[in-house]
């Protein structure tokens, strides 16, 4: 008996054991350096100060708003083009199609961000191919890339496989017998998607946008190379200028504490989904 009592006891210590490697991991790479980033932002020289929000009140504001509007933006956009795609392979499957789009799954930000301003310079192989077709002309020719529209076509492309991969998973555990009957009652492909898949998926959708949302928030690869030097900046370009040009740790430490605040009530409910598994 008493043995049984002390195998029981083992193994009820098992699952502590196996969490323990993760959760120290995330103590040393996440908890400690955020701790020690609100206290870089809260305290000067030992002191509560407020001189690194003041600093962001005065410069970043704009900033701000412009990296929620970019990230809220791209995202929309990424979601409606994996919606369509995931819905166009769960009726018709296509295992070409769905690995062309999970390809930038693989392909780094920097890589992807030094393609695209590649791909959509003034001079870049967009512009040159349109100019071969007489749509444009190369003496004057128009120019996508430095603009908030080349980041928003950067972002939306690296993550849109992301997406795609999330979209697909509720799109495949819809029953036949619901897709069949929609279209005995006259649906059409875009009623679909509209009645049928993303209603049934929507939880799942949600939880993917958040996850996007707060990758985007945080994207400092293509900002950096696909952004111009004059106008508003996203906020990591903001907090690495800061940081490397002006060594005003206050300021970077704010920026960093604003960008965890954006993203906290996008986070909390994706926890609150996982948990509740709603």
């Amino acid at each position: 008996m008493k043995m049984q009592n002390k195998n029981k006891s083992i193994f009820s210590l098992l699952p502590l054991v196996l969490m323990a490697p993760s959760v120290i991991l995330l103590i040393f790479v996440f908890v400690l350096p955020f701790l020690r980033v609100i206290y870089g932002g809260l305290f000067r020289e030992g002191r509560l100060s407020f001189h690194g929000f003041k600093t962001v009140a005065d410069f970043y504001l704009g900033d701000i708003f412009y990296t929620i509007f970019i990230s809220a933006a791209s995202l929309f956009f990424t979601l409606l083009i994996a919606i369509l795609i995931g819905a166009f392979l769960r009726l018709h499957k296509s295992r070409w199609i769905a690995f062309l789009f999970k390809i930038p799954l693989f392909i780094p930000y920097v890589v992807v961000g030094h393609a695209m301003r590649t791909f959509l310079a003034p001079h870049g192989t967009m512009n040159s191919f349109l100019s071969v077709l007489g749509l444009i002309n190369l003496d004057n020719p128009p120019s996508l890339a430095y603009s908030s529209a080349g980041i928003m076509i950067a972002l939306i492309w690296k993550n849109m496989a992301f997406a795609l991969l999330l979209i697909m998973a509720p799109f495949q555990v819809i029953g036949d017998s619901y897709l069949q009957a929609a279209q005995n009652a006259g649906a059409g492909f875009f009623r679909l998607i509209k009645d049928v898949l993303v209603p049934m998926s929507r939880s799942s959708i949600l939880v993917s946008g958040i996850m996007i949302f707060t990758s985007m928030m945080g994207s400092f690869s293509i900002p950096m190379m696909m952004g111009s030097g004059d106008g508003p900046k996203m906020l990591m370009i903001d907090l690495y200028y800061r940081i490397t040009y002006q060594n005003d740790i206050a300021t970077a430490n704010a920026l960093g504490m604003i960008s965890f605040l954006l993203s906290l009530g996008a986070a909390w409910f994706y926890v609150r989904k996982v948990v509740n598994n709603e």
